[in-house]
């Protein structure tokens, strides 16, 4: 039975799809989405999920979610599982925990959270407020165990990564990792990446921003830990370089139908990249970035010359 919810919901996706470049969706029906293993355990994830700061967090404190309805089945209607969240996102947790499990696509998404409870400045973490903040995340996600649960920015990784590390060899958690998004804490950064079991990390990396790729990146891809990509788009910052710019007559040769599939493919088509998880409160935005992951991804040579260009607009 089509209910008004599910009616709703798919005039939004359907809406969002009628404004999409007809060449996004020809490539989300007529072939495979990108995946990449994780050298963990070889369990394949799509390259392009979902994240949940920016506006996603802002409509999540709102009292109209439906637009978050939209988004999270937009990804999972095309082949998208990765969704990564934070209890320090606001009620971006709490809200898609309750959309996933009202949708009964709990077992599909890969849920992909945090825990920091330490003290501003990077203070010491109470072990007791670690271990609280974790259960709440449980209770949110209604998935026992949580596919990856990552120490949010490298904060106080000797009292919570012991925490996490439990509650992964208990079962309860199937992946664990940490995440650094400033360059200035990258030395950190790698060496807990040398110092504790990492599955994962989470790292931001954008056309413009390639400082990750000198070697957070390649010590990743060598050490056989995945990675999570985050702010692909500089937040606003790669979308305000291009405004009023028309791609490249060449990007269509690798199937890019907008700038976002610029800015992701470029993304993608490095070896160590797992996963992007740019993040959205719109359907149009999020099929738009999935369309990403289907098709060709650029090779060394067309990369560079993606650099160049970006590199050469005002603002870089």
């Amino acid at each position: 039975m089509l209910t008004r919810r599910k009616y709703l919901k798919n005039m939004a996706i359907m809406s969002a799809a009628c404004a999409l470049p007809a060449g996004v969706l020809r490539a989300i029906e007529t072939s495979e989405i990108i995946t990449r293993e994780i050298p963990a355990s070889g369990e394949a994830l799509p390259v392009v999920g979902l994240g949940s700061s920016a506006t996603f967090r802002q409509v999540a404190q709102s009292e109209d979610i439906s637009a978050l309805r939209s988004v999270l089945a937009a990804m999972f209607d095309n082949g998208g599982t990765v969704f990564d969240t934070a209890p320090g996102y606001g009620a971006s947790e709490a809200v898609a925990g309750q959309i996933v499990q009202d949708s009964a696509r709990t077992e599909t998404v890969f849920w992909a959270t945090k825990v920091n409870v330490a003290g501003r400045g990077g203070g010491q973490a109470d072990p007791r407020l670690a271990r609280e903040q974790l259960e709440q995340s449980f209770r949110h996600v209604g998935k026992d165990p949580i596919d990856l649960i990552q120490v949010h920015n490298l904060a106080d990784l000797e009292t919570q990564m012991p925490i996490i590390e439990e509650l992964k060899a208990e079962g309860r958690i199937r992946y664990i990792g940490t995440t650094s998004t400033r360059t200035s804490n990258y030395p950190e950064l790698e060496k807990a990446m040398r110092d504790y079991p990492l599955d994962f990390i989470g790292v931001d990396y954008a056309i413009d921003n390639r400082i990750s790729a000198d070697s957070v990146l390649p010590l990743a891809k060598d050490l056989g830990i995945a990675t999570l990509i985050y702010v692909p788009f500089g937040r606003s910052r790669l979308f305000s370089r291009v405004s009023g710019i028309e791609l490249p007559g060449w990007a269509t040769e690798i199937g890019v139908e907008s700038w976002a599939q610029f800015f992701l493919k470029y993304i993608i088509a490095h070896p160590a990249v797992t996963c992007v998880t740019p993040a959205t409160s719109k359907a149009r935005n999020m099929l738009d970035n999935i369309g990403a992951a289907y098709g060709e991804l650029p090779d060394t040579a067309t990369r560079r010359k993606m650099e160049q260009f970006i590199d050469a607009l005002p603002g870089g």
